[in-house]
């Protein structure tokens, strides 16, 4: 089973393995760790779609 967690404040924790996650052309982006990944809720990663933690300095709020 995969789970995604919304962290608040922060990213969108994937835990579980069979994601698929694809570019707006379809094409496949594999994250560097198969099972668990964060993905970017900010904007501001340099890294997107994946969080590379940039939302703390951006002081990022999810307004719950």
């Amino acid at each position: 089973m995969t789970t995604i967690k919304v962290r608040k404040n922060g990213p969108y924790l994937v835990i579980g393995g069979g994601v698929q996650i694809t570019d707006h052309e379809g094409k496949p982006i594999q994250p560097d760790k198969s099972e668990n990944f964060v993905l970017c809720r900010c904007g501001h990663s340099r890294s997107k779609p994946f969080c590379d933690g940039s939302h703390r300095g951006a002081e990022f709020d999810d307004g719950s």
